[in-house]
């Protein structure tokens, strides 16, 4: 069974950093794309950033450029989201998902924007508040 666990949230204060893990089961080379999503009160779950998982083409929201980065690790089946320079407006519940190597997508932007329908995790929260 597929499993994705996040880890990593948390409360912090505006201008701080986390680290948001997602540990995969299976390979990450199973997926088309992993990436992080989040869903605030009130609003609409959103495309934060994701990564191909074969070429590792990267995508960012525009709320999110130059604070946030996405990364892998093969060897460790797991992706990570560092969130720098945080906001009060980031705070939201963070969700790692993924669709399978089989789902088809022009670029990585496109699953991202439209939400993956394949797996997704539990849900880590992130507050940012002094």
């Amino acid at each position: 069974q597929v499993q994705l666990v996040e880890s990593g949230g948390g409360l912090v204060q505006p201008g701080g950093s986390l680290r948001l893990s997602c540990a995969a089961s299976g390979l990450i080379s199973d997926y088309y794309a992993i990436g992080w999503f989040r869903q605030a009160p009130g609003k609409e779950r959103e495309g934060v950033s994701c990564i191909s998982t074969s070429d590792g083409s990267i995508y960012y929201a525009d709320s999110v450029k130059g604070r946030f980065t996405i990364s892998r690790d093969n060897a460790k089946n797991t992706v990570y989201l560092q969130m720098n320079s945080l906001k009060p407006e980031d705070t939201a519940i963070y969700y790692c998902a993924a669709d399978s190597a089989g789902r088809l997508y022009e670029t990585v932007k496109a699953m991202c924007v439209n939400l993956p329908r394949d797996y997704w995790g539990q849900g880590t929260q992130v507050t940012v508040s002094s």
